[in-house]
């Protein structure tokens, strides 16, 4: 054996042996901080510690500030705020609507508690630290201040105790009895970890029951396309591209909810990719299986099936996403194409890409394009972040779908997770189940490598934003986008900022119609018509009219009250051929009915 080679082995051994040794640490010091990586946590409270210990006149701001704040607080509790009338101003944060709460000594804990909170929003602005630090510390202080509101509590929340009074004890009795099934439900799922919960809303029976049948399927995807309900139906099919991280039944629920029933109902063929939940065997997909594999197949399918050359595409959430990247390859192949390039030397790819129907439309709902304002995410999103995932990753090859529903619960603990505790176990309310609810316990994994590629090209690089996002090894810009483009954000979506979604104008130069709805990130696009309270704004950028700043769009654009999905079907409408008659179903193409089997796939965690 070569002298080099032997004297190498036992430093490789060594290099090998230390980092199983550093990641076992770091695991449990990530279990230790709920998945997060301890060492982000640190370098965040470290800069905000350093610039306010640096900063004299910053602190004493602050001291003269807390000194007012707590006379303020001492005032309004003393003399609760009442309007013109002389009736009591109700309060506008919901924890403390109830009367109760201008009663004495209640008053004095409420407003102590909103002077002290909202001291703390000002201590955390420091001048000098990095912008992501500063989110880092603002979001973990927000979340321990609600953690100590006093509504969380018994002792200091009036409105349990007066509930307790009048019901003789008996809403107490019931909210132990929720925590202990809660408790008990936690012990099954330690104790029988391949124990699943049954769904309250099973699919197939009370939810995803839109009638259709399963037309395509590959590892990664099944295709559903569903049964005409109208005589005629446009021309240009419809495909949903929902995202990955949910089960597609989001966007067909129960029937008086379902927008894939409506969107039958208003003469679309529609089709829909059902994800592959996946397992341990497939952690080295990669974004580009989920965009070929998925959302391209998917796309070749449905003109294989109805033989229309062009199609209306609608990508949801990471669906959204995943369609504006594809979108923008095949806007660059039709471009190379009319530009003659490539010649008779045109690689494997061109030639799929040929196999691809001309899209008619594109739809995005809460889809981010550019990642440079994430939101809340962007807590969870940095280089030493994405080691400590990588590393929790490669252990399953998945990133389970507990981990993604806590870390969603943990964006919105107030109302998840607080306020629901405070009305199931103080007040003793029953839960309310409904079948978003129970699509929301149906958990999905991800696997290790396409959410790490995710994660740094999109979000920590922000590569389709900038144009260094590569598809088959070809830069695309979302600029190559030609085809009209119909746009949702929710004005109260965590996960993808309305914001942030409303960039894509800066990013594309074609027809470009925003709505922005009510509701978040789920609950304000499974808005159907007929739901009370509903309303959205909506106008359109056309062709070289240049950047409307978005609080100039919110100011100018026209409120409508009701269901923005009756925008969308007019605007898709407008952009139709004239009806014909429903393609039949290939008996040949047909593998069962909907929805299909990877939608019942289900796992532990």
């Amino acid at each position: 054996m070569d002298k080099t080679t032997a004297s190498s082995l036992p430093f490789e051994h060594q290099r090998e042996a230390t980092k199983a040794l550093d990641e076992t640490f770091h695991g449990f010091l990530s279990r230790t901080t709920m998945g997060l990586s301890p060492i982000a946590l640190a370098l965040a409270a470290a800069d905000w510690a350093m610039h306010l210990a640096a900063s004299p006149g910053r602190q004493m701001v602050l001291g003269q500030r807390a000194l007012a704040l707590g006379q303020q607080a001492i005032a309004t509790a003393m003399s609760p705020p009442e309007d013109a009338q002389g009736q009591p101003i109700v309060d506008n944060d919901n924890r403390f609507t109830d009367p109760s709460w201008r009663q004495w000594p209640f008053s004095v804990l409420k407003e102590s508690y909103k002077a002290n909170s909202t001291w703390w929003r000002e201590a955390v602005q420091v001048d000098g630290m990095s912008r992501h630090h500063n989110h880092m510390v603002e979001f973990f202080t927000r979340q321990i201040t609600d953690t100590f509101t006093p509504s969380n509590w018994l002792l200091t929340n009036p409105e349990a105790l007066n509930k307790a009074q009048e019901t003789q004890g008996q809403s107490l009795m019931q909210g132990f009895e929720h925590f202990t099934e809660d408790l008990r439900k936690a012990e099954v799922a330690r104790s029988e970890p391949e124990a699943l919960e049954p769904l309250t809303f099973a699919v197939g029976k009370d939810v995803a029951i839109t009638p259709g049948k399963v037309v395509y399927r590959n590892h990664l995807i099944e295709l559903i396309q569903y049964s005409p309900s109208t005589d005629k139906v446009y021309p240009e099919p419809l495909l949903i591209v929902p995202s990955c991280i949910m089960k597609y039944y989001i966007l067909d629920l129960s029937p008086s909810n379902s927008m894939v029933r409506y969107m039958v109902g208003q003469g679309y063929t529609v089709f829909i990719i059902s994800w592959r939940n996946p397992d341990a065997s497939d952690r080295d997909l990669g974004m580009q299986d989920y965009l070929h594999r998925g959302v391209m197949d998917a796309l070749a399918a449905v003109k294989e099936r109805t033989g229309a050359p062009r199609v209306h595409a609608l990508g949801y959430c990471l669906g959204g996403t995943f369609l504006a990247i594809v979108a923008a390859a095949m806007g660059r192949h039709t471009r190379m194409l009319e530009q003659h390039q490539g010649g008779a030397r045109r690689r494997a790819e061109d030639h799929f890409m040929d196999s691809l129907p001309e899209l008619a439309t594109v739809t995005l709902l809460a889809a981010q394009t550019d990642f440079t304002e994430p939101g809340e995410m962007g807590v969870f999103i940095d280089d030493e972040q994405l080691k400590t995932l990588r590393q929790q990753m490669d252990r399953k090859g998945y990133l389970p779908g507990s981990v993604m529903a806590g870390s969603f619960q943990f964006l919105n603990m107030r109302e998840l997770v607080f306020m629901r505790n405070t009305r199931r176990y103080l007040l003793g309310q029953e839960e309310a189940d409904f079948d978003l609810m129970s699509w929301n316990a149906d958990l999905t994994r991800l696997p290790a490598r396409m959410h790490s590629e995710y994660l740094s090209s999109l979000f920590l690089n922000n590569a389709l934003a900038t144009g260094k996002y590569r598809v088959d090894g070809q830069g695309i810009a979302l600029m190559d986008i030609h085809a009209p483009m119909l746009v949702v954000g929710t004005t109260r979506d965590h996960v993808s900022p309305w914001r942030s979604v409303y960039k894509i104008h800066l990013q594309t130069d074609t027809h470009v119609t925003f709505i922005l709805a009510a509701g978040g990130h789920n609950a304000g696009i499974v808005s159907e018509p007929g739901r009370p309270r509903r309303s959205y704004q909506i106008n359109s950028v056309e062709d070289n009219q240049g950047w409307i700043d978005p609080d100039d769009w919110v100011a100018s654009a026209p409120t409508r009250q009701g269901s923005w999905w009756e925008a969308m079907d007019a605007w898709l409408k407008e952009r139709s051929g004239k009806p014909i008659a429903p393609p039949a179903f290939d008996t040949a193409h047909v593998l069962c009915d909907a929805p299909g089997e990877y939608v019942m796939v289900r796992y532990v965690d």
